[in-house]
Parts: structure tokens; sequence; C-alpha cells
């Protein structure tokens, strides 16, 4: 997040990634709002601006005894979440998430990705699936698309073992040197088709929210990812304004 951004959201957005990194536990109690407030460095009015932002996004509760941080929150990373804790982190989980790589394979891309991963034709790719899950409840289906050359350079890109896959995209820098510069999401409501529904434990047809991200530098696309989630989960997304010159 731009250092622009308004203090209340910079406090939000700190609190959230404690939350989402497990430092905060579900249940747990907030200390007051002063106290909060001086601990964040900023006034009680942009605390409680933060804890309004925060309520709203579905990740604390409050009552008169307090606030807290809410009982399996309806909330699951964004993509711009997931990318920038394993950057962070190391791995792209949400605290009590677990993952399970069902595919991860060597294969001749779609068009569309061959386009996008700006591959010469024959050229092959690394095709991964997985899906996330926390509790009972899945969070999530992924498919993400690697250019081939990566699987040289990060043999565990072709494994399935569940033990080295939250943190691909920090091995697949640190081997190749190269760094994400910049990303785009794009999300669009629709139909659970008969895949999507049977890895999210929804009926055929079940409205689930998709979209698709990109990862690139000056070379290239990084990584390219497709994805789905439930129901009633919601994903939030920050972002800030630069000052638009003066009109002459």
């Amino acid at each position: 997040m731009s250092d622009s951004s308004h203090p209340y959201m910079q406090v939000a957005e700190r609190i959230r990634r404690r939350i989402l990194d497990g430092e905060l536990e579900e249940g747990e109690k907030l200390p007051g709002q002063r106290d909060l407030a001086k601990t964040e460095g900023v006034s009680v009015a942009t605390l409680g601006r933060a804890l309004d932002q925060l309520q709203v996004e579905g990740y604390i509760r409050t009552s008169r005894k307090g606030t807290y941080v809410a009982n399996a929150p309806e909330v699951a990373p964004s993509a711009y979440d997931r990318i920038t804790r394993v950057l962070r982190t190391g791995s792209v989980l949400a605290h009590g998430e677990t993952l399970i790589v069902t595919s991860a394979d060597l294969m001749r891309p779609p068009q569309y990705v061959a386009e996008l991963l700006d591959l010469d034709e024959g050229a092959q790719v690394v095709r991964r699936q997985w899906h996330t899950g926390k509790g009972q409840q899945r969070t999530g289906l992924f498919v993400t698309w690697y250019p081939a050359p990566f699987a040289a350079a990060v043999p565990e890109l072709l494994s399935t073992s569940s033990a080295s896959a939250p943190g691909l995209l920090l091995k697949i820098q640190d081997a190749t040197g190269r760094r994400v510069r910049e990303g785009r999401d794009d999300i669009h409501g629709r139909d659970a088709d008969a895949r999507e529904a049977s890895f999210l434990g929804l009926r055929v047809g079940s409205p689930i929210l998709a979209g698709a991200h990109r990862l690139w530098d000056d070379q290239g696309v990084l990584e390219y990812g497709e994805w789905c989630l439930p129901y009633r989960l919601t994903v939030g997304y920050e972002y800030s304004f630069e000052a638009a010159p003066d009109a002459p």
C-alpha cells in the first residue's frame, strides 16, 4: 500500500495483516481504542475509522464488552493479499489455511496462456492446480501457470508435495533473480462448473467469484493464475491515487 494512503487505511491494513497472519487469533479481544490508537500512533478518531472499515469487511465484531476478531470470519485473501503475503512471509496461506496440490505438470498451454506468457509456438509451460481450505470449509481453487524454464531452476514447481508449495513465487525470484514489479487482477461472478463445484464442495451452477491475475517484470510475465472462491466469502482491495497534475 502506498505511503500516500489515508492513515486510517494504513492502520486497517496493519491490523488486517495481523489477523490474516494469525498474530491476532479468532475471538481474541483487541485492546481498548485509546490504547490501540496510542500503539498505532494515530488519533482515536482515526483508529475508529480503521475499525469501522475492518468491521464492514468482516474481520472484527464489536459488542458492549469490546472489539474482537471475528470467529471464522467470512473473508478470504484476495490475489493481492496472497501475493504480497508470500513475498513478505514466504507463504501464500492465511493463518489456519491448508493447501493440497492436485496436479503439477509440463504441458502445451492453451493459446491465450501462450500469448500471455509470450511463448514461441510449441513451447511448454508448468501448470499447477491446487485448493485451499480452513477447517471443513474450502476457501479457493487455483490454477497457476509458469514458463517451463522455471522448472529447471525450481524443481518444486513439478511436485505435488504441499510442503514447499506455499512459497514458490519467492523461490522463483530467488532462483532466477527476477522480481515482480507489477500485477493485474480481473474478477467476475459466474456459475461453478462441475470441476469447480467438486473442489469447492458446491452444487454445479452455484454462484462463485472467479478471477485471474498476472505478475510481471520488464522481461515478461512470471506467473499467471486463475482462481475461484465459493459464495459467502468476501475479498477486499485497497488502493490509492497519485495527485493528478493541475489542468492547464
